[in-house]
């Protein structure tokens, strides 16, 4: 998926979700509750997947956006097939 397919897909607001468990200590999820009206939320699982879209786009920014993946955009304007560019994406990660 290319990096404006990402950005438009997160931008949908009707997209499919998913529930998950997840083991979190009492006094963290404590402080969670204590700091989501301060940051404007209503409750802490709100602030909980603020912090999760947080941390994901840090990282997708590192990641996902990085030299290389421009670097493919780029190609992929230049006419360069899927085919390739998913072959040497391949190569890149085998080194």
């Amino acid at each position: 998926m290319s990096i404006s397919e990402r950005i438009k897909t997160r931008l949908t607001k009707d997209r499919p979700m998913t529930s998950i468990t997840l083991r979190i200590p009492v006094d963290v999820v404590d402080s969670m509750k204590s700091i989501a009206p301060k940051r404007g939320f209503a409750g802490y699982q709100t602030l909980l997947k603020a912090y999760l879209s947080e941390g994901l786009r840090r990282d997708e920014a590192q990641f996902m956006f990085s030299a290389q993946a421009r670097l493919i955009e780029a190609l992929k304007k230049h006419g360069v097939p899927q085919s390739v560019l998913d072959e040497a994406t391949r190569e890149l990660e085998v080194v």
